[in-house]
């Protein structure tokens, strides 16, 4: 009994040591960028255009957002009904569904420039869209494709089975018990790995330096070539001249993401309760 409990405050030692490691690496992280983004916040960075003396990250800003927008359009929707497909129409052994979660766990474990390379050659070259918005974002979405479905596909199996059968007993059809009763008891769930999505998103620069291109510009099209605030910060980063206004764009960065987590969290929480 006492090796028992000796063993379990040595697990909760560490547990609690390993935490604390970890939120004062995320904490010490934060701080540095903060420190050193804040004195280099100017007006100059948001001008409407970019030139080499303000390096503006205005464009990119806007850049970002459409990136992020036009991935989810495509990447959300299809991850989605392809969880659905898994998860509420096909059996466990089905030999096509063993093979979907066999290429969405690969397509998850693959470097991010192997997907640059992969957009380059498909979507700039042979698809002749060029360095382009919408040859990045095509790229983007096959890379969070993977984690869409997977973290769709956890949230509806969350969902109680007697939400299915009282559908079911009520006379309800498959395809609404799946849309009216299961998929919104998954939104939570759903709404989390679309924050993740969003995050790797945002974060992205090998991908982007080779689909998307490098050009500080708000962009006019989607065959516009385009400048995200990541690429941006790794091209700041770059020139020794310009390396506060890259630390700047960092926190930019966090701010987005801060804000994004913030509103996805207050979206799942009204969307739980209007469910309740």
């Amino acid at each position: 009994m006492r090796n028992k409990k000796n063993v379990d405050l040595l697990l909760m030692g560490l547990t609690w040591t390993f935490a604390a490691l970890t939120l004062t690496a995320l904490l010490f992280i934060i701080f540095h960028v903060l420190v050193n983004g804040i004195p280099y916040l100017t007006p100059s960075l948001f001008a409407l255009t970019y030139t080499t003396q303000n390096v503006s990250m205005f464009p990119s800003i806007v850049s970002t957002i459409l990136m992020v927008l036009l991935t989810l359009a495509m990447a959300v929707p299809l991850g989605i009904f392809t969880s659905i497909y898994l998860v509420e129409y096909v059996k466990s052994d089905n030999k096509l569904k063993v093979f979907i979660r066999a290429a969405a766990e690969m397509l998850a474990g693959i470097p991010s420039v192997v997907y640059g390379l992969f957009g380059l050659l498909m979507f700039v070259e042979f698809l002749g869209l060029g360095w382009s918005l919408i040859a990045g974002a095509l790229t983007l979405a096959v890379m969070v494709l993977p984690i869409v479905i997977r973290t769709t596909e956890e949230a509806l199996k969350s969902v109680s089975g007697g939400y299915r059968e009282g559908g079911y007993a009520l006379g309800a059809g498959k395809l609404r018990v799946v849309f009216r009763i299961v998929l919104p008891s998954a939104i939570p769930g759903i709404l989390a790995g679309v924050i993740l999505a969003i995050g790797r998103i945002i974060g992205e620069t090998a991908a982007l330096v080779f689909t998307a291109g490098t050009v500080p510009q708000i962009p006019d099209s989607l065959g516009s070539s385009v400048r995200t605030l990541s690429v941006h910060m790794w091209a700041l980063s770059g020139e020794a001249h310009h390396t506060g206004e890259a630390y700047a764009t960092a926190v930019i960065l966090l701010l987005i993401v801060l804000v994004i987590n913030t509103a996805s969290a207050v979206i799942a929480k009204l969307l739980t309760k209007g469910k309740a």
